[in-house]
Order: C-alpha cells, then structure tokens, then sequence
C-alpha cells in the first residue's frame, strides 16, 4: 500500500499535512514527498511494489499537472503502449506513471477506462482545481473533510485528517470529485443485463473470470504471498495461484493456540496444492493486549470488523516481521456476491439481490476497511481477485434465483464451479465458518468476557445512551465504541451502521453479528 494526501487550496499550510502524513507512515515506508503545486500540496507516501527504482516515486508531473495515486492499475502495458503511439514518454515502470497522460487525452472520462483498486488526487494547473476518484468498490481507502476555513482535504485514512477537519467521511466508491461535487461514474450493483443463462455456463464463466482475477493479481515486482484461512474463498484463490505458478507459493494461516477450526482446514488446503505453507498461533494475551491497536488502525466501532481484524493484524504482523514479502491476496468479497449464511433466509430471489448490492455498496466501510488497514499497518499490499470488476460485475448480473440456497449449500455456484482437481472435495464443500470464529472460537468469548467485565449493567445502561448514532447495544460493542471514540471523537458518522444479518428477515433477528448465531450454522464450526 502507499498513503496520499492533498491540501487543496493555496492556503494550506505544508506542517499541518505532513503532521497528519505522519500517522500513516507504515502504509509508505519507503519513500516520502510533498509538493506545492502552487495551489495546494500533494503528499505521497511509497510502499514500492511496481516500478522500484526512483523513477517510480510519486507525485507524478506532466506539463504543470500532478497526481499521486494509491493504485494498482492492471493492463497498464497495453495502455502505456498507446499513449506512446500518441507521443507521450514514460521515465519509469510504474504503472501509475500512466494517469496523467490519460487524463490529457480523456479527461474524468479515464476513470471509466481502469481495471484497477485506485485512490488518486489530481491537480489540473489548467483549471487551478482538485480532481480526486476512487476505485468502484472502495478496495483503495480514501477520505475528506474540510478545514476550518473550508478547504476540502484528501487523505488515505481518517487518522491523517483527525485534528485537521471537524468531520471526516470515507470518499464514495465509484465517484471521483470536481468542482465541489461527487459525480458517479460506476455502480458495481446496477445490472445492466440479467444473466439467466445454464447452470454450466454461468458456472464456466465464474470460473474463467475468477481465474483471470487472480492471474492478473499474481504481477508485482516485489515478492507475493497468500492468506490462506482453509475457508472457501481464500483456498480457492491459492489453488488458482499454485495452477499458475512453477514453484510453491507462500501461504500463511493463523490460529488460537486451542480451538482454532481452519488450521487443521489450511494445512489440508496447503498440502493437497503444494504450497509452501506457514502456521502462526496467537494468545489469549496477544488478544486482549491488540485490541486498542487494532480499533486505532481500523478506524471503526464495528463488532464484526474488529474481532474479523484481530487474527488478520497478527497474521501480518508477523509475515511482516519475518519475511520479505510485500504483497498478499486475499478472499474478500465473495461473501457479499455469492451470499452469508444468513443470505440463506432470504425470503425470494429480489431480497437477496437487494440485500447484496446494499453490501457491495458497503464494503469499504467493513471487510474491505479490515483488509485494507490489517495489512497496510504491515507495511503490506492487499490484492483482492473477488474484487475484480469484470468478475464482480458478472456475478451481481447472474439471475438470482440461481444464487439462492437451493442446492442445500450456500455459495453453489461458486463451488460448482471449481469442481475438479483445484480443492479437496471435502473443502470445496465444507460449510463456512465466520472469519471471527475460525480462528477459534475461543477468541470472540474473550473479548466478551474482557467487555463484561469493564462495566456493571447500569454504567452500560447509561454510558450507552450518551451516543446517537449506532447506539451500542451489548458490553463489547460499548467497549469497541469507547475506545473508537479516544481516537476518532466525534466520527462515528464515517461507519453506517453495525454490520448485522438482515434482522427483517425470519431467523435473522439475532443480536450478535457471529454467525454462530443463526440457527443454520450447523456444522460450520467443526
């Protein structure tokens, strides 16, 4: 990951950017610049994954304009290919390096144009303006706020603009920014065309498209491991690595010391592919002594997001402090195309679509914020094949009568798909476990019962009612909001909502976000 930040206005004061810079160095460790583009500054911190010489620092400059971008912009060759046919020079390899040429030729119309996991910050000397744009599910983070003067800023994290705007707001997915509006240019949940094709083919195209996802992904010049949880989605992205790959790839898993459910499942995963495979186990102790860090990182009060977060910041930490690796793929985002466990009350096929494309449209706020921050506080870069445009796109526009649990086993068509030699049958079809649990189900009663104990029931009673916005509702999530609030005061705002099972639906009305809770999680826990 990289970090960025602009200050745009001829007012804005270089101190009070790096100072916020600062909070996020761990993003860009490599590298650090701040330009005044003579109307406002740009910061960029680097984490070289592309380009690695310095040729391939940022901010970029064409003619007076500048950009800085947090991106990876896949099929960059061939695009660099015709902007040199049309008389432009590249100085390095970055795939960044292309942005401003494009803008020249296209304008806001190029965002239309990238295959990529974006945040950029553009400055035209032209127009004297700002033009800022993220990628159309939000993979890239990015933020705004105003200062006391009205200036709008920039900036990767919230953390970066804390103490500089009264109210910050994650930057819409999708949007980019020009002259003081948030203009959309791709909905990742409008269906164009309703895919109501066979069983097979829609199958064979989920197939097809996932493996080009993670075939693109697999392209860095530095070095690439997996996170592999022995769930379904992150297996399946290993397996299609390996099947691209002449040598092991790198995986990694993490567990309590105890009861963590997926080791077992990884190492299974990891030996019936070949990979080269590394276990890490974590404490009671590690836990509860991460907690506050993680809230800090994360930037969220969200029950799900924070215990999701505690087993993925330790497994980073430590693939961070032990290896060399700088970029790793993950399994996000399937559950929110394909389906939850509690999808599988969905009530008819128009429920489930509308439930999906509301947490697509989410997604920045929740698993996408926990992979991003859990691995970029790492020093680390998040890949994301579920994520891919083209896949996630195809799949939003399958007929959802055929994404219902009918098959008595959630996610069908994804493991139809990939029936064959890619998994064990026993993985492909095994019953999903929430992240939370499965690295032990013993973690998410500790921090209950850490949260138990640091209130009676009055003081939570009273204490609880002191917020309006997403008002906690048990011990942990007072706890979780506490500390959020050390940090962020004030910025409860910047997430929706708890992440929560549809609570309208039948079976869903549950007060824990676990999955353990519904009544059909069955033998997801073994």
């Amino acid at each position: 990951m990289c970090s960025i930040m602009g200050y745009c206005d001829i007012s804005a004061d270089e101190d009070v950017l790096k100072k916020g810079m600062e909070k996020t160095v761990s993003r860009g460790p490599d590298a650090m610049k701040v330009i005044d583009t003579g109307y406002g500054l740009l910061g960029f911190q680097r984490l070289s994954i592309m380009g690695l010489t310095e040729a391939g620092m940022q901010p970029f400059e064409l003619d007076g304009n500048y950009v800085v971008c947090n991106g990876e912009i896949y099929g960059f060759e061939k695009l660099r290919k015709e902007l040199k046919r049309k008389g432009y020079s590249f100085m390095s390899d970055s795939d960044c390096e292309i942005l401003l040429p494009l803008y020249k030729e296209y304008g806001t119309e190029m965002f239309k144009m990238l295959d990529a996991e974006f945040a950029l910050i553009l400055y035209d000397k032209k127009t004297n303006e700002y033009i800022a744009a993220r990628d159309p599910i939000g993979i890239r983070p990015l933020h705004y706020g105003y200062d006391k003067n009205g200036v709008i800023l920039f900036a990767s994290e919230a953390k970066n603009l804390v103490g500089i705007c009264d109210k910050i707001m994650p930057f819409p997915p999708g949007h980019y920014y020009k002259n003081g509006e948030f203009i959309k240019y791709r909905d990742m949940t409008e269906v164009k065309e309703v895919h109501s094709d066979s069983l097979d083919v829609i199958c064979k195209n989920i197939r097809e498209k996932l493996i080009a996802g993670v075939e693109k992904r697999l392209i860095a010049d530095a070095k690439v491991g997996f996170l592999l949880s022995g769930g379904l989605d992150s297996s399946l992205v290993c397996a299609i690595a390996q099947k691209k790959s002449d040598k092991p790839i790198r995986t990694f898993a993490i567990g309590m010391t105890e009861d963590a459910i997926d080791l077992k499942y990884a190492k299974e995963v990891a030996d019936y592919i070949g990979s080269d495979h590394t276990e890490v186990f974590m404490t009671p102790a590690d836990v509860i002594n991460s907690l506050e860090d993680v809230i800090h990182l994360l930037g969220t009060f969200d029950i799900t997001t924070i215990r999701a977060s505690m087993g993925m910041y330790l497994l980073c930490k430590a693939i961070h402090e032990q290896t060399d690796i700088r970029v790793l793929l993950t399994g996000e985002i399937s559950d929110e195309l394909f389906g939850y466990k509690y999808t599988d009350f969905a009530p008819n096929a128009y429920e489930f679509q509308e439930e999906s494309k509301k947490r697509v449209r989410e997604l920045h706020m929740y698993d996408v914020l926990r992979a991003d921050r859990c691995i970029s506080v790492n020093s680390l870069e998040a890949r994301v094949p579920f994520g891919d445009l083209d896949f996630a796109e195809y799949v939003m526009s399958i007929d959802p009568e055929l994404k219902l649990n009918k098959y008595n086993k959630g996610k069908y068509l994804l493991r139809h798909a990939f029936e064959g030699d890619y998994l064990p049958h026993d993985i492909l079809y095994r019953e999903k476990a929430a992240f939370s649990d499965a690295v032990g189900h013993s973690m998410v009663d500790y921090l209950k019962e850490y949260a138990e104990k640091m209130y009676t029931d009055e003081e939570f009673k009273t204490l609880s009612q002191t917020y309006t916005h997403a008002r906690p509702f048990t011990k942990e999530s007072l706890l979780y909001r506490e500390i959020f609030e050390k940090y962020y005061p004030g910025q409860a705002e910047m997430i929706v909502d708890f992440w929560m099972p549809n609570k309208s639906w039948k079976g869903c009305n549950v007060n824990d976000p676990s999955a353990r809770a519904l009544s059909n999680y069955g033998d997801s826990g073994k």
